[in-house]
């Protein structure tokens, strides 16, 4: 963030001056935890905490002033919704940030590993802004927006939703000039109402594009190719389909299922050889691709630039293996439909490619709506049809991942269930063997990723 003052500050929000306008505000934070110096400290109240409540924690930490919606004893300004006024503030940083170019990212899976490849990729031709992790909301988004500086080349941002409407918001705080949609799925089904409205909602981050945008489009994805783009902005295709801008081909899986693949755009040919696991991310690559090449950069620096590329967020497919030689493939930090099929194929690649026993441990995928049931089911039942020696499923949410793979044909304790991640870490523990492969994925609300460390303990990343 550039140096703000705080008058300044309250001229952008519209929001009531308490304290020097000459407070210098140089970042901000919406949890104590996180303050730094010089910080304005974003009050937000919620359903179970109060950032009020922790206002002189973050003045002790080092916040110059606060956002607040009541009086505090600090420098503040005061408004009548703290994260309205945060996106406004948002808003005002970014139009003093001309030369900085805004990319943003969404999609039903593949937002968070997309946007640290598009970091990765978009460091070599000058500093980056991306948020670790999923700061993808109308809270964590202006945050991110609120590190760039006037240093600043690239802003990458990921853009989540759970309704219509949601998007068009964070589009206008950020007004994006490159627009990515990586696909539409079933995630938040049971809150958007179907895949419809989801592709609606997804397609907010397209039409709020200027002149000269770009919209960085999946072909392989009807749903998504058929977004209309606004006139005056352009749209840019990827995928494995024919007729795709940048294509994808010839895919193979090394035994840590890491695809390399080809890349193709106007005659232009380069070889990627991805350090991450999931042949679904030569997808997620060739978009990263497409959006730095109307960026400007040339297909063979991005090619390199993805095949050093390392992940950067936790608990997204990312692969560690145990002292007792236990690979671990930890993807517990989210879960729908879509990336369960694809965590699932990577794991049964990887056990392919080294003759190793699988293991998939598997927990609720929230959200679904009256789609929950079918869903887990056919999960279950994809575990035998993809031949995975042994199931866990872990949770009354996931019963019927086990009642689907036993009616499939999986008998004796080929699939098991259990009420929790203590028993599914004691069933491991007793059965495990060096080896081994075992994926840990479900929906974050269920904290699988406690299996995860429990057999890894001092593991390394491998």
């Amino acid at each position: 963030m550039i140096p703000t003052s705080l008058l300044q500050v309250a001229q952008a929000v519209g929001g009531e001056l308490h304290g020097p306008e000459d407070v210098v505000i140089r970042g901000a934070a919406a949890d104590s935890r996180l303050v730094h110096a010089q910080d304005l400290f974003v009050a937000i109240p919620g359903d179970r905490v109060d950032g009020h409540e922790y206002v002189d924690v973050a003045i002790r930490a080092g916040a110059a002033a606060v956002l607040a919606e009541k009086a505090v004893a600090a420098p503040h300004v005061l408004v009548g919704d703290t994260v309205k006024a945060l996106g406004d503030l948002a808003r005002y940083a970014l139009t003093q940030l001309p030369e900085t170019e805004v990319v943003a990212v969404t999609g039903s899976s593949g937002k968070t590993t997309t946007k640290d490849l598009m970091a990765a990729v978009f460091a070599e031709i000058g500093p980056v802004v991306a948020p670790v992790g999923s700061f993808n909301t109308e809270v964590g988004m202006p945050l991110t927006v609120l590190t760039a500086d006037s240093g600043t080349r690239t802003l990458v941002l990921e853009m989540g939703s759970r309704g219509v409407g949601h998007i068009e918001y964070l589009c206008k705080i950020a007004q994006p000039r490159i627009s990515v949609v990586l696909n539409v799925g079933s995630a938040h089904v049971g809150e958007f109402g179907g895949q419809q409205a989801i592709a609606q909602a997804k397609s907010e981050i397209v039409t709020a594009l200027p002149d000269g945008g770009v919209a960085v489009l999946n072909a392989d994805d009807p749903l998504v190719a058929s977004m209309p783009v606004p006139q005056g902005a352009r749209r840019f295709t990827f995928g494995e389909s024919l007729d795709a801008d940048v294509r994808v081909s010839n895919v193979v899986l090394d035994e840590m299922a890491q695809p390399s693949f080809r890349l193709q755009y106007r005659g232009n040919v380069a070889e990627v050889n991805l350090k991450l696991s999931g042949e679904h991310n030569a997808i997620n690559a060739a978009a990263v691709a497409t959006a730095a090449l109307a960026s400007g950069m040339d297909l063979a620096s991005i090619a390199e630039s993805l095949s050093t590329a390392r992940p950067r967020s936790p608990w997204r497919m990312e692969v560690a293996t145990s002292p007792s030689g236990v690979t671990v493939v930890n993807d517990a930090y989210n879960a729908n439909p879509e990336s369960m099929v694809a965590a699932l194929k990577a794991l049964t690649e990887m056990g392919r490619n080294r003759q190793a026993r699988c293991w998939a441990v598997l927990g609720e995928m929230k959200e679904l709506g009256a789609e929950s049931l079918a869903a887990h089911d056919s999960v279950g039942r994809l575990v035998v049809r993809l031949n995975v020696p042994r199931l866990i499923a872990v949770g009354d949410g996931a019963r019927p991942i086990h009642l689907g793979a036993s009616q499939e044909g999986s008998w004796s304790d080929e699939s098991v269930w259990v009420p929790d991640a203590t028993a599914a870490i004691s069933l491991l523990e007793k059965e495990m063997a060096p080896g081994d492969v075992v994926l840990v994925k479900a929906s974050r609300a269920v904290g699988l990723e406690k299996v995860a460390e429990a057999i890894l303990a001092d593991g390394h990343a491998t």
